[in-house]
């Protein structure tokens, strides 16, 4: 063993002259625990976060969507064909996109409407699981049946059964002027994803009637992707866009939701300078503590220097205790963080 270490542990042990350098150094180290376990607290509360709205927002929308200019795509079944032969392309679903408003008794509300294929639709994405009442496999074609996002059902009053009335802007043009296209739908089921957008603003139809609804005939708004791999959504829409035809636009999960992650990421970054800068201070502390201690060891180091010790040597011995502060606080810290991390369900409301 090199005498700079063993020296170095030596001094660790010893009972210091001044007792207020042993109260600097606990310090100094409980300062890196306390700063390291939160580092690791925060940022696993974080990266959970963004986890849980990843997946909230992908119950409802797709990995991959490719939509035909003016929200109408004619032959979308050769169009999820060819990118279905993508490697990574894993399901396709076509839908219909379109605004409308909703009347139930006196209460009136704008939705956005989403025409699915339901058994499609549950390849695409996890809105069945999202269900909160009724069934997705209820829309089917013809019965005119109407699935609602639970803050939509709660503000209209409307419960599973009720009849509600869907207004299309897309007018008829009679002699009596442009009449709105209007038509009589059944609650068939409700859904919560935990996403306010989703869920207030959100009505599903089965596909063939929403083309009925807006006069699409058999085209469709556009085709949805899942991906095997949902984290190389930006390579597979570059090569789609290489192979597809040049009237649609193709667009991934990340550009679509943009806003969210670049929050999260942004509040993550931020969030680990700020940990960062307090383990920095406690880091500082230990340069206090060693400095301090340089001055406690004077009679020391005089002998060592007898002994034939370098100044290069003396220095490595007092940066063994700086280490070793370090290093314990930096384990108390990562145990204690990870221990917090795994239990922070039960911490949480206990704290409050």
């Amino acid at each position: 063993m090199p005498y700079e270490l063993f020296v170095g542990l030596r001094f660790t042990r010893a009972e210091r002259r001044n007792h207020f350098i042993s109260f600097i150094s606990l310090t100094s180290m409980l300062g890196i625990a306390l700063g390291v376990a939160a580092l690791i607290v925060v940022l696993s509360v974080m990266n959970g976060f963004q986890k849980e709205v990843r997946s909230r927002i992908l119950g409802v929308a797709s990995h991959v969507q490719i939509t035909g200019l003016d929200n109408q795509l004619g032959g979308w079944q050769a169009v999820a064909k060819e990118a279905a032969e993508h490697p990574q392309v894993a399901a396709a679903a076509p839908f219909v996109n379109g605004q409308g408003m909703l009347t139930f008794g006196a209460q009136v509300r704008g939705v956005l409407v989403r025409g699915i294929a339901p058994q499609l639709e549950e390849k695409v994405a996890d809105i069945g699981s999202h269900m909160v009442a009724g069934k997705l496999e209820a829309l089917a074609p013809g019965q005119f049946n109407i699935v609602l996002g639970s803050e939509l059902a709660r503000a209209l009053g409307a419960a599973v059964g009720d009849k509600l009335t869907l207004i299309a802007p897309q007018g008829l043009v009679t002699p009596a002027g442009i009449l709105p296209r209007l038509k009589q739908f059944t609650v068939a089921g409700i859904f919560e994803v935990g996403m306010f957008e989703y869920d207030s603003g959100l009505a599903l139809l089965h596909i063939e009637d929403a083309q009925k609804l807006y006069g699409m005939a058999d085209r469709v708004s556009g085709v949805r992707l899942k991906l095997r791999d949902l984290f190389q959504s930006r390579e597979v829409v570059r090569d789609l866009i290489g192979r597809l035809r040049a009237d649609v636009y193709v667009s991934d999960w990340t550009r679509s939701h943009a806003n969210y992650f670049r929050a999260v990421q942004i509040e993550k970054r931020m969030m680990s300078i700020i940990l960062s800068l307090i383990v920095a201070v406690a880091a500082f502390n230990i340069v206090s503590t060693l400095v301090m201690a340089v001055t406690d060891k004077q009679s020391d180091i005089a002998i060592l220097r007898t002994l034939g010790a370098s100044p290069g040597g003396i220095m490595q011995v007092f940066m063994v205790q700086g280490a070793l502060i370090g290093v314990i606080g930096t384990l108390i810290g990562v145990a204690g963080g990870v221990a917090l991390a795994f239990n922070i369900d039960v911490v949480v409301p206990w704290l409050e």
